[in-house]
Formats: C-alpha cells, structure tokens, sequence
C-alpha cells in the first residue's frame, strides 16, 4: 500500500514537519546525488549531518543510483547504517566490529553476466543514436546496471535526448529511471524501495511496511518517486521543483534550500525537535 499521492501544490514546507514525526523516527533515508551532494560536491556540512542523525540513535541509509565500488566506500567510511546501491540492484553494510562487509545482490553471477552483455550492446546503440551523450564515468564499477550520463561530465542535454535514452532501455525491456545526472537501465524487477525493504528486514529485522511512518526518506528527483510515494513523510530538497509533471509521486514536505543545504535543513528539523532524545 503506497502513501497518499502528493501534488505539487500540496508539498508543504519543512517547518510544517512536526514534533511528534520527528520524536517517532527510527531512522532516515538518503538518496545522495543533488540531495546530499551540492553542484557535484559534498559540503562538510551535509555530510556532517549524517553524522549528528547517527548519533542521535538514528539509521541513517543513503539510498542511491551509485555503483558498487562506491557503495563499498561509502559502506566503510561514512558515518552510515548501511547503503542501498544502483538504484535497489544491492546494499552493503560493514559491521565494523567484525570488520566485514555484508553484500546484498538482487542477481547471481551468470545472470548478471548475461545482462551486462545485453546493457554493453545497448550502449553502443544509445551513444550512436543520441549524440552527446556518454557512458557514466563511474559505469565500471558497476555489478547491475547501465548508467548513461547526459549532464554529470557532458554538456547538458536536452529533456527530448533525455526521453530518447529511456526508450532506447524501454524498446530492449529494461528498467529506465531517470536521475539529476543519469539515466540508470536495467533488466530486473527491482527499484530502490525494494531493496531498501529487504535491507532493513535482513539487517535489522525491520519491516519496512509497518514501519515506514518511523521513516524520512529525503531527495530531489525522478528515480526517487517510489520512496516519495510510499513514505508518508518523505522530504525533497528544492531542486525537486526542476522535475515536477515528470515524476509519479512527489514529497510530502519541501525544503527551501537545493541539494546539501536543503538536506541540511531537513536534517535540522528532525533533530531541534528530537532534543531530549537518546543522544539527540
């Protein structure tokens, strides 16, 4: 059962977010790119915020279109719970007692194989028919997917570019989501809220569906509609505004801020009313 639908008229400032919300939560969920991360970089204080979220007795899970490689970094040294990776392809979390990293993968290895033969031809298709485009820079450290960059180290493209790559993924019957930076493609049925499911369960036998009102899922575009849809206190960061008519659910709760600044912003309403708690 997915959260009532917000429009965008509906979309209420974070101030609104209130008290008792904030006093139930148990954790928060990030995406990073453009909600995190400001113009390609990740402000000391935004990241110090995952920081003070944790330790308030908060988990704390970005939740991302990333790769692999990075989600093993991001797993190990940020101050995080855990990672959901490639847009729900896997999650990863290091129990640093133990020091061992837990991997999650959505596929086995010969199906993995046998899609990136598939994601390798279908690249070769869309950088020939969409020019300007281009392989993400981070595509070879990826396990699951494809990652098709029109805007991150390329000069911008146009939204009609933007919808050619996606039906290119369509046309072959895989997955297209698009980010701030990316279009992410895909053969499976995963998505991130998904795997953000099966990693709370696994990882700290949480059910995600009864507990998903304990939750703040914060970001800014469109592969981030099934987490706005199903969190009833879902936020976004203001440059949420730049996909609105293209994305099928939106946050509940605005921030007057874009990317790290906004996260912030969110991250400081939680925690002024959290006061008290734990170590909050």
């Amino acid at each position: 059962m997915m959260a009532a639908q917000t429009t965008a008229n509906e979309m209420a400032p974070i101030s609104e977010l209130s008290d008792a919300v904030c006093r139930n939560l148990i954790g928060v969920m990030t995406d990073i790119d453009d909600t995190v991360t400001t113009d390609g970089q990740l402000p000391a204080d935004a990241y110090a915020m995952l920081e003070r979220l944790t330790e308030a007795g908060l988990l704390v899970v970005p939740i991302t279109g990333r790769p692999a490689g990075w989600c093993d970094m991001i797993a190990r040294f940020w101050p995080v719970a855990g990672i959901v990776g490639e847009n729900g392809a896997l999650a990863m979390r290091y129990d640093r007692k133990a020091r061992k990293m837990h991997r999650t993968l959505n596929m086995d290895g010969p199906l993995r194989d046998q899609n990136r033969a598939k994601l390798n031809a279908l690249a070769d298709t869309i950088l020939a028919e969409v020019p300007g485009s281009a392989l993400a820079s981070d595509q070879q450290y990826r396990e699951a997917d494809l990652a098709i960059d029109f805007c991150e180290d390329v000069e911008p493209l146009a939204q009609e570019d933007v919808d050619r790559i996606v039906s290119h993924f369509k046309a072959v019957g895989a997955v297209a989501k698009v980010s701030s930076i990316h279009v992410n493609g895909w053969f499976g049925d995963w998505d991130k809220l998904t795997m953000s499911k099966r990693f709370l369960s696994e990882a700290f036998e949480i059910d995600l569906e009864t507990q998903r009102d304990r939750f703040i899922y914060c970001g800014d575009s469109p592969n981030d509609a099934p987490m706005f849809g199903f969190f009833p206190y879902s936020c976004g960061v203001a440059n949420v505004a730049d996909f609105l008519g293209r994305m099928e659910a939106l946050p509940r709760y605005i921030a007057p801020s874009h990317g790290g600044a906004g996260f912030v912003e969110i991250g400081e309403r939680i925690l002024s009313a959290r006061k008290g708690l734990n170590n909050g």
